[in-house]
């Protein structure tokens, strides 16, 4: 079902593509939020059908980073720069660390507008339309210190950014801007010859407005390069520091996307 444009909500952008599945919107319905349209929806259901832990991915990929943000705090990390952010549905970053400073980024419209609309009353975090790929405008926002230790966070983001999109050049971009002692914060959806529905996920990601590519694990590690991974390093999201044992599971890949958190020497 298309969305026609008499059935735009008040608050979404003119700017945007109603028709067209956007997977921050996509992401926000697997994580039962309301900020999407039919066409992510039927996106979705159609992916759930193809791909059935797609919604148990999304949410553990979530508790991720719960974790890692909480991690981070506790290392004394006071801001956060939160790149992809996507919709800011239950749990994220402001509320998991209220005393922070947080800035928002995302290239998605309607994220960046729920994001304006939700954080209006909070002094401490700021959305900001902006895309991975072009570091410069997001690095002289100026609503970050760069003199003291940030937080990068790139979750499920990467696997959206195609290798001539030269992401692993933006990342190390936005890391060089980072001072000693920060942190590095990513999840990725892993290339797996074995893995459920990946023709049909494939071709059903060409029909939505942000293709997707899945990488090798020593291809996500590149993103690292030239930092020191925090234990347990590399692994699938539901196994990077469990609150307890048994949230690990008995077949984590089952989450589809592996994580890891990095330090800035």
């Amino acid at each position: 079902m298309l969305c026609m444009s008499s059935d735009r909500p008040s608050w979404a952008p003119e700017s945007i593509d109603l028709d067209r599945p956007n997977a921050a919107r996509v992401y926000d319905y697997l994580l039962g939020g309301a900020a999407n349209f039919e066409t992510d929806r039927a996106f979705a259901e159609k992916l759930l059908e193809v791909m059935p832990q797609a919604r148990s991915a999304a949410r553990l990929n979530r508790a991720f980073l719960r974790r890692a943000v909480r991690f981070c705090v506790s290392e004394g990390i006071g801001q956060f720069l939160d790149i992809g952010s996507g919709v800011p549905t239950a749990g994220n970053v402001h509320e998991i660390a209220p005393d922070a400073r947080v800035l928002y980024v995302d290239n998605e419209p309607v994220a960046v507008t729920h994001s304006e609309l939700l954080l209006s009353d909070n002094p401490k975090a700021s959305p900001l339309l902006g895309d991975l790929t072009n570091p410069e405008p997001v690095l002289a926002s100026q609503l970050l210190d760069y003199t003291q230790p940030i937080a990068l966070l790139m979750v499920a983001v990467l696997h959206f950014i195609p290798d001539e999109a030269m992401p692993q050049e933006a990342v190390a971009r936005f890391v060089s801007a980072l001072p000693s002692g920060s942190f590095v914060v990513l999840s990725h959806a892993v290339e797996r010859d074995s893995l459920q529905g990946r023709v049909e996920v494939d071709r059903l990601y060409e029909t939505s407005a942000n293709p997707g590519v899945r990488r090798t694990p020593d291809q996500i590690m590149a993103f690292l390069d030239g930092l020191d991974l925090v234990e347990p390093g590399l692994v699938w999201t539901p196994q990077w520091r469990p609150e307890l044992p048994e949230d690990v599971g008995d077949h984590p890949e089952s989450s589809l996307v592996m994580a890891a958190v990095a330090r800035k020497p």
